[in-house]
């Protein structure tokens, strides 16, 4: 099954941020796969769903503990 995400989510990989845009899911036997669009060269990638995570979104206060500790997780 192939999902298209409307709209794109903001993704951390190990290639850099990206834009994802498709999840493949090929069955209960495999993990996830995440169609990525880089945000440095707009490269599209797949990535396993163990490589991917939701990028910090202050305005609805997603994924806020990824930057605890160095200032910018902080909420005044």
């Amino acid at each position: 099954m192939i999902l298209q995400l409307k709209p794109s989510i903001l993704v951390e990989t190990p290639m850099g941020s990206g834009q994802a845009l498709f999840i493949i899911d090929y069955g209960m036997h495999q993990n996830t796969c995440w169609v990525v669009a880089l945000v440095e060269d707009g490269t599209i990638k797949h990535f396993d769903c163990n490589d991917v995570i939701l990028s910090t979104n202050y305005t609805y206060g997603l994924n806020l503990m990824k930057n605890k500790g160095n200032g910018e997780g902080d909420i005044l």
